[in-house]
């Protein structure tokens, strides 16, 4: 996996809006102003503000947005602007040219972007998206700006599930996102990965429907580890005859047989730890840590 270079103030950062319409302004202009304050020149990128529908403009607004980022030789870093959803819709036909590589960094919907890019041997930054950023807490800020500097990453602690350690290489998604991207051309290899899944808003029996999807694909027989973010909002009424999804994260990865950490500080709605897409990693499923190998150009 091809590392980006390390960044450093004064470099050109663009951002870009490759999925849902913007309409988070004041979050949007603040998290502009912490890329700032850090020394950092952001450029918005084109058609940032279109909208069409539910999307951040037509299908080819989004993909000229991004293909005039990834290709300006002066531009060091891509940030997304929001989430939502329509980056898959760029990915049909679409080729990552060959250029130096730079910093891809969302999450949520971008795991799409993030996914394919990772196909292509080159490692994005699975972290807050511009309009998330001003509600992270300090420690999470400086973990991405430390990170995409050059420097090392801490482990994160979550809560074990037992099962040992192992090392792979490190995919983190949205389990929604990642599970549409499953038969297609567009996900990297699972076999040998530590996956780190979130994921926000899906009832407990929608979260049960795409990991037996998952099970039944065989897709989690090459799997090493997973770790587990947050699943905020996912949680029926009390007076609803449900699981929690715990217990259906429980049920549905509890038999694998692997390391398995939870509740790692990551996902909506919350701390979103940045997360390095392809890195090598060690999760041990017994002292429920996430340890990073570090080896950042």
């Amino acid at each position: 996996m091809i590392l980006p270079p390390s960044l450093q103030p004064g470099d050109l950062v663009q951002v870009v809006a490759p999925s849902g319409g913007l309409k988070e302004f004041p979050a949007f202009e603040k998290g502009l102003e912490i890329w700032r304050s850090r020394g950092y020149n952001m450029q918005l990128g084109s058609h940032w503000d279109a909208r069409e529908g539910y999307l951040a403009g037509t299908d080819q607004q989004r993909r000229q947005a991004l293909l005039e980022a990834w290709e300006n030789p002066h531009c060091k870093a891509i940030v997304c602007a929001r989430g939502g959803y329509g980056t898959t819709r760029l990915l049909e036909n679409w080729r990552w040219n060959s250029v130096s590589p730079k910093w891809l960094i969302g999450f949520s919907d971008i795991t799409a972007l993030l996914w394919n890019l990772a196909k292509t041997g080159i490692s994005g930054l699975h972290a807050p998206v511009l309009t998330t950023l001003p509600s992270e807490p300090d420690w999470s800020i400086q973990r991405l700006f430390d990170y995409l500097e050059g420097h090392p990453l801490p482990p994160l602690k979550g809560q074990g599930w037992g099962g040992g350690q192992a090392t792979g290489v490190l995919l983190p998604a949205n389990l929604t996102v990642a599970t549409h991207l499953l038969a297609t051309p567009l996900h990297p290899p699972l076999d040998g990965v530590i996956l780190a899944l979130e994921d926000t808003g899906e009832a407990p029996y929608r979260v049960d429907r795409m990991l037996t999807h998952w099970r039944l694909m065989g897709a989690l027989k090459g799997v090493r580890g997973i770790a587990l973010g947050r699943f905020s909002q996912c949680d029926l009424p009390p007076s609803s005859l449900s699981w929690t999804v715990d217990e259906v994260l429980r049920d549905r990865l509890g038999d694998l047989n692997i390391p398995i950490v939870s509740d790692l500080p990551f996902g909506h709605d919350g701390e979103n730890a940045a997360l390095p897409v392809g890195v090598e990693v060690t999760i041990d499923g017994d002292r429920g840590l996430l340890n990073f190998t570090n080896k950042n150009a």
